[in-house]
């Protein structure tokens, strides 16, 4: 649930402009699941790199979970 809240955030702190679609509505659930899917999108295109070294192909994954939000904790205390 804590990268539930991170993902939340992130995207709920980003300046947006106001559209207004009558009758669409969207949840604050749909919001994360987007966010997520697009991570995960990223996460597989990194770890399919070939080109990339393991260390590289971690540093990746961890920027795209900073990118939505979260943190790599001590992973990414460099």
């Amino acid at each position: 649930m804590e990268l539930y809240k991170e993902i939340l955030v992130k995207v709920l702190e980003q300046p947006t402009a106001h559209v207004v679609f009558p009758g669409l509505q969207i949840s604050a659930t749909e919001i994360v699941e987007l966010q997520c899917y697009q991570a995960l999108e990223k996460i597989k295109a990194i770890i399919e790199d070939d080109s990339l070294s393991e260390f590289m192909c971690i540093e990746g994954i961890v920027c795209v979970l900073e990118e939505i939000g979260s943190n790599g904790g001590s992973r990414h205390d460099f």
